[in-house]
């Protein structure tokens, strides 16, 4: 039987491009029948918006809000589909819930919606956890992440009053809880070692320890005299190594 191979693109996806799809649905819906989808978001302190924590990434300000978050959901979703399958679900849910439960707690009055809050934790997670983990899938997606989302970094703090970094950065935190919990769940790329390398710590059958034992040429315990044969020893008294040495002095006025 052919074993599963949970490590594969098109599967890790194909999921995240109907997720996106399905918000897409949403804001054409709301734009063809009116219908005010600003309810679905969260406003902070209030008791009876706290379902906003859950409805609050489903719907956004505009087409154009929309858009901004289309392709980074789709890329960092993709990459921690394919490369944490034994946590991927989790990893969404401390992001999505995280984000939502800090803007209902520490944020502005305003209706906060979107779901930059969660894309933000995705790309925490992929961060960290490549930190932690240190081996070449993680170390590689967080690359990729870094190189096209780097800014994230930055857009976690206050810049422009219209954005929610609210939701930034309790995504983000999210994200890192995650990656400090759960990156441990999925096994490490198995590392793939060559034929010439397990035996490279074995001495050669010809050579063995000679090596160890022969003198270096080039040492002062060895000379070698103009037939080929090693003089090995000490200097005599009155005689000296240098090429030069017969030579007298010269003074020059």
């Amino acid at each position: 039987m052919k074993r599963y191979n949970a490590y594969q693109l098109t599967p890790s996806i194909l999921p995240v491009v109907m997720a996106v799809a399905v918000l897409w649905v949403i804001q054409s819906a709301g734009v063809l029948f009116k219908w005010d989808l600003s309810l679905l978001g969260v406003v902070p302190h209030e008791i009876t918006r706290l379902y906003g924590i859950v409805t609050s990434p489903l719907v956004h300000g505009s087409y154009e809000h929309l858009f901004n978050n289309t392709l980074p959901l789709i890329v960092l979703g993709s990459m921690v589909r394919y490369g944490y399958p034994s946590s991927r679900g989790k990893v969404l849910l401390w992001a999505w819930l995280t984000s939502g439960l800090g803007i209902w707690l520490f944020g502005r009055e305003s209706v906060h919606l979107g779901a930059s809050g969660v894309s933000h934790g995705l790309f925490f997670f992929l961060f960290t956890v490549s930190l932690l983990r240190k081996d070449k899938r993680s170390v590689a997606l967080m690359m990729i992440a870094f190189f096209m989302y780097g800014g994230m970094v930055m857009s976690i703090f206050p810049r422009d009053p219209g954005i929610s970094y609210e939701a930034h950065f309790f995504g983000a935190l999210g994200g890192v809880i995650a990656a400090v919990l759960y990156w441990k769940r999925d096994p490490k790329p198995v590392v793939k070692r060559y034929h010439w390398e397990e035996h490279a710590d074995e001495e050669d059958p010809i050579i063995g320890d000679l090596w160890q034992q022969t003198p270096h040429p080039d040492s002062p315990e060895v000379r070698v005299n103009r037939n080929g044969h090693s003089l090995q020893g000490h200097t005599p008294q009155g005689h000296s190594d240098h090429p030069y040495s017969h030579r007298h002095d010269k003074h020059y006025h």
